[in-house]
């Protein structure tokens, strides 16, 4: 990998001292340590002359694409406006307008938005707003969930991994199984849960699809018990699974729904809460209550029409109609290519949120090399693999955060077929390689030994 040089040097050893070092470290081991250029649509652009094909969309940020020339033309107007970004003490029209827009798209019950910054930041709105409503404390999650890494948000996940170290959480939390109808109504029925918080699609435990009438089924029972029905929809919603909301996908009718990442279409932090009338009621019921939650940032103009832009994009090039109909040639084509590999388990998803499923492998030559990988760490056969993916093929892709066995594959809704037959032959010819050849393993040997000495 070519080194770096002139400003371009200072700038990275100057993220090295004061930023984090060890993210910069990782990346050197894993040779994914790229100076990005320029971004456009699915394609990045390093410095060196390389093209890379983005299947993981800032982990679902750019649904519309990098660098969207709409979005891009709409900031800057509203830059040379010398608007009221951050006055503050006044009505924040933009936010009015981006929140009749969600809320109409969102449809329901959902009649309010609270604007913030994060979908940690929103998880941390609906977890208030759930106990001011309901005037509980409980709060059930899902095992395997991903909902952020603040401490209300960390509260809702169970992965040791993520909680280590950071002392005391929320208490009153508890999770259940994802897809375990039973186990959730005996939680439900102590009538003690404010809110059950949950992903349509669990992104990080592997892209895990709900069994049928699982989201149907627990919406009716927090509705029997009190609870409120809360959608974390950071990763899927808007159009990343097909409809505007996964809710829609599987027609359901949240009291509470947060989204964030692709709100902005990747350039300004953004993320909304939309919730009902009346738990709106419940937390600002009166003059004296109107600041009782908010952010800094919330309803900052240059957010506020990053967000109103994203909706003319996602509306105006079909993009919910482009999510199905690409992902659909995805799996199709990754089932094809990929269905005689002992070691690939599942392709499953929806929309363009994807994941390939590997299994340990029954051979015993495979068998034996994995097992020794296992045993250094329980990421190491992932990494390798997008090691391999983005160095010999130009693929920028990831494990999900809590299965390392799965390979997310989220490009922006804007793909063309030409990408999704990129990416597939490109997966095709690393699979291959760790069925055939041992240096798909002896480099994850290599990979231990330098992570080792880091």
């Amino acid at each position: 990998m070519p080194l770096l040089t002139g400003e371009a040097a200072v700038s990275a050893q100057l993220y090295r001292e004061h930023v984090n070092p060890q993210w910069a470290r990782l990346l050197d081991v894993l040779q994914m340590n790229v100076r990005y250029q320029r971004c456009v649509g699915a394609e990045l652009f390093s410095d060196d002359g390389r093209r890379f094909l983005d299947f993981l969309s800032g982990y679902c940020v750019h649904n519309t694409g990098h660098n969207h020339p709409y979005l891009v033309e709409a900031l800057q107007r509203e830059l040379e406006k010398s608007g009221p970004a951050m006055v503050q003490s006044h009505v924040a029209d933009l936010a009015g307008e981006l929140a009749a827009r969600l809320i109409a798209q969102a449809g329901g019950r959902l009649g309010k938005a609270f604007f913030c910054s994060s979908g940690s930041e929103g998880v941390e709105a609906a977890i208030k707003f759930s106990r001011a409503h309901t005037g509980r404390n409980g709060l059930l999650y899902a095992r395997g969930a991903f909902h952020g890494l603040t401490c209300g948000a960390l509260s809702l996940m169970d992965r040791p991994f993520w909680r280590k170290a950071f002392g005391p959480l929320l208490p009153g939390t508890e999770s259940v199984p994802f897809g375990d109808s039973i186990a959730l109504e005996e939680k439900l029925r102590t009538r003690e849960i404010a809110a059950f918080i949950v992903e349509p699609v669990q992104s990080e435990a592997g892209v895990r699809l709900p069994p049928r009438g699982y989201l149907q089924g627990a919406q009716a029972a927090c509705r029997k018990y009190g609870t409120l029905f809360v959608l974390d929809e950071v990763q899927t919603g808007l159009h990343r699974t097909g409809g505007f909301l996964a809710a829609h996908d599987y027609g359901l009718d949240p009291d509470m729904v947060v989204l964030a990442k692709a709100l902005s279409g990747g350039l300004i932090p953004a993320a909304a809460v939309l919730l009902s009338d009346a738990i709106y009621d419940s937390v600002y019921g009166s003059l004296e209550r109107a600041i009782v939650h908010t952010s800094t940032f919330s309803e900052n103009g240059l957010a506020m029409r990053a967000g109103l832009a994203t909706l003319d994009v996602l509306e105006h090039e079909h993009l919910g109609e482009r999510a199905n109909s690409m992902g659909v040639y995805l799996r199709e084509r990754l089932r094809e290519a990929l269905s005689g590999y002992e070691m690939v388990k599942e392709i499953r998803g929806k929309g363009l949120l994807n994941g390939i499923e590997f299994a340990p492998p029954s051979t015993l030559r495979l068998r034996v090399f994995f097992e020794v990988f296992a045993k250094i760490h329980s990421a190491m056969f992932g990494q390798v693999l997008v090691m391999r993916l983005f160095r010999d093929e130009g693929i920028l892709t990831q494990i999900c955060g809590n299965n390392f066995m799965v390979l997310k594959a989220a490009p922006p809704l804007t793909i063309e077929e030409r990408h999704i037959d990129s990416f597939v032959r490109s997966i095709t010819r690393v699979v291959d390689l760790m069925h055939t050849s041992g240096s798909f393993w002896t480099e994850a040997i290599g990979l231990a030994r330098r992570t080792v000495k880091i």
